[in-house]
């Protein structure tokens, strides 16, 4: 990693089209953004028993507010030091609330228990690293030129640890009620392919052509995604609850299946990148 990749610019007006860093800067921002109402939810199955677990709210709503003035300031005022030494700053600070959250989310069954029964069951306890994921991008997105192609594949690795992720959510949430529909293995099978396809595009030199499939392959979570989704939305609003509320806090969790399209636009971006290399 170089930082000397960014540098003190002159203001110029915003390029989206071709800003590989800002497609990853606003993805980034946009997570924070969606973690405060995710967390929230979370968190309020046990109305916030702990003090600490409003720190992952508090720190979403900051990060996305301090990212977006970042953002503002390099692209409008030229201050690439104070858009750099900002992402830095809450890069670093998420990558140890993410690994902070897992310690707490673990201690919460698996340190008395040691089972695997007790992984299933108790907090997500890797529900949390989605922090160190995002922190991890806003340095990598820093440090390294995104002209490189070390850019481009550093961006597919974060993206193929989140489809791991996926498939590790997905097998152990589904596990509560012992994979009760057929269905609920669609999003295990498809997340292991897609943790493939990545795998294979990061390892080895491809062709466009094996890129177009992956891109395939990424629609398709994305579909599993949105389906996903509605199933668990239903799902909620069928069972018993004196309010929505209530219902989507105890019941399937809805924000957990969008995670799919969410992790897509992160690999799709990676891809493009990679395109120019292939």
């Amino acid at each position: 990693m170089d930082d000397r990749s960014v540098r003190r610019a002159p203001p110029v007006a915003i390029d989206w089209r071709g800003d590989h860093r800002l497609w990853v800067e606003a993805f980034v921002v946009f997570n924070f953004a969606a973690l405060v109402g995710d967390i929230y939810l979370a968190h309020s199955g046990n109305s916030f028993r702990r003090a600490s677990e409003y720190i992952p709210v508090v720190f979403s709503a900051a990060a996305a507010v301090i990212l977006t003035l970042g953002v503002f300031l390099k692209e409008r005022r030229g201050f690439v030091e104070v858009w750099r030494d900002l992402g830095y700053f809450v890069g670093w600070l998420s990558v140890a609330v993410g690994l902070a959250g897992v310690v707490l989310h673990l201690d919460s069954s698996f340190f008395y228990e040691r089972t695997i029964r007790s992984l299933t069951y108790a907090a997500p306890f890797a529900a949390p690293l989605a922090f160190t994921g995002l922190g991890l991008l806003l340095i990598v997105n820093r440090m390294v030129d995104p002209r490189t192609i070390e850019w481009a594949q550093w961006v597919l690795l974060l993206a193929l640890g989140g489809f791991a992720g996926n498939f590790l959510f997905s097998l152990t949430d589904h596990a509560e009620n012992g994979f009760f529909r057929a269905v609920e293995w669609v999003p295990v099978a498809s997340s292991a392919f897609a943790v493939s396809f990545l795998l294979a595009a990061l390892l080895t030199r491809v062709e466009r052509r094996f890129l177009a499939l992956c891109t395939l392959v990424l629609g398709v979570q994305a579909i599993v995604g949105v389906a996903g989704f509605a199933f668990h939305l239903l799902a909620d609003v069928r069972q018993p609850g004196a309010t929505l509320f209530e219902r989507l806090i105890t019941g399937a969790p809805p924000g957990a299946p969008l995670l799919f399209p969410n992790l897509v636009v992160l690999g799709l971006i990676a891809l493009w990148a990679l395109r120019n290399h292939a």
